[in-house]
């Protein structure tokens, strides 16, 4: 029970603090993240973003959509082939990032980049046990497989 304690706390803390960000900033941290991103890499392809994010591919064009009405992202066609799609902070963006509270990725992707290679790659191995398990505990109970991969 103490580490479901434990999960329990760390997705509280991660709420708590994406509502923060929401309120100081205007837009929610999913977005703020986006921001930083493309203000650190500016010209990413959506896809490149939602790799970042670890996000699906149409869930990042989404949360790109909602930045683009705002007026924060500008999206620009490639000149060496039109059908790639570019994606850009703007002014307003970068402004808004560089006001917002950090950090603008968020308290968990953070904490996680802060953790050394050996306890990051340990983490994942335990991660992985306990999602073969509740896979399997999903399948002995007939329920749809859950979305997450190996």
């Amino acid at each position: 029970m103490a580490v479901l304690q434990r999960f329990r706390v760390l997705i509280r803390a991660a709420q708590r603090h994406s509502q923060w960000i929401e309120r100081q900033s205007g837009i929610t941290g999913a977005q703020l993240w986006a921001l930083q991103e493309l203000v650190e890499s500016p010209g990413l392809r959506v896809g490149e973003l939602a790799q970042r994010m670890a996000l699906h591919q149409s869930t990042a064009s989404n949360l790109l959509e909602r930045l683009e009405t705002a007026g924060l992202v500008r999206r620009n066609r490639s000149d060496s082939d039109q059908r790639v799609v570019l994606v850009f902070s703007t002014d307003q963006g970068s402004a808004l990032l560089a006001a917002a509270p950090s950090p603008a990725r968020g308290i968990l992707p953070e904490a996680l980049r802060n953790l050394d290679a050996a306890s990051l790659a340990r983490l994942a191995r335990e991660l992985d046990h306990l999602f073969s398990n509740v896979r399997s505990l999903d399948k002995e109970f007939g329920k749809q497989p859950l979305p997450f991969t190996e």
